[in-house]
């Protein structure tokens, strides 16, 4: 994987490092980032607020859609071997509980972002808008329909979408700011 449209080639360049050991660390790394994101939540009820779509969000326009669908992955068997990955620890029923909807939407989004990515769309702020927004969609859709299932559609809307709002488009402008200064940032260091 060495496309010159992933901001993660621009930053940690091919030519210095086994393609096989950089996938590896990037995808360990990825899940570590997830984890940690998971963790700095607000506390909201019944799904906490946490930087986690930001951070897949993230990944997703650096790693391309191939490794950012593999982070996501290994973070999910992560989760349901037990490990803490998730905002409030880890196992097989965090997987069936009231945010697995929002989780299984991240795995998706990662992959269409990602796509995105791949296509050189995180150069520019306009352009990097589109998979984010996109992404920040399927994620919601997915877990406040599964939500719904759960308890009602109008009880899941008011508490899994409408209090995240105003944070989402903080997180998406955020993510949109970032990546293409990531860039225009790299890509001076990598002419000099």
């Amino acid at each position: 994987m060495n496309n010159e449209n992933l901001l993660i080639n621009v930053i940690w360049p091919f030519k210095k490092t086994s393609i096989l050991i950089k996938n590896i660390a990037l995808v360990f790394f990825g899940t570590f980032l997830i984890t940690i994101s998971a963790k700095i939540q607000v506390p909201f009820w019944p799904v906490p607020m946490t930087m986690q779509t930001f951070a897949v969000l993230i990944i997703a326009m650096a790693y391309g859609w191939k490794l950012s669908v593999i982070t996501l992955a290994l973070y999910l068997i992560e989760g349901a071997m037990g490990i803490p990955v998730f905002a409030k620890g880890g196992g097989y029923t965090y997987l069936i509980g009231p945010t697995s909807g929002y989780l299984y939407g991240m795995l998706i989004a990662s992959g269409v972002v990602g796509f995105f990515g791949d296509k050189g769309y995180g150069k520019n702020i306009l352009t990097c808008l589109i998979p984010l927004c996109l992404g920040s969609i399927i994620i919601f859709v997915l877990g406040v329909g599964y939500l719904a299932s759960l308890i009602g559609l109008e009880k899941a809307i008011q508490g899994g979408l409408l209090p995240f709002i105003p944070s989402e488009f903080f997180k998406i402008a955020l993510a949109a700011i970032l990546i293409p200064m990531l860039w225009t940032l790299f890509k001076k260091n990598n002419l000099n």
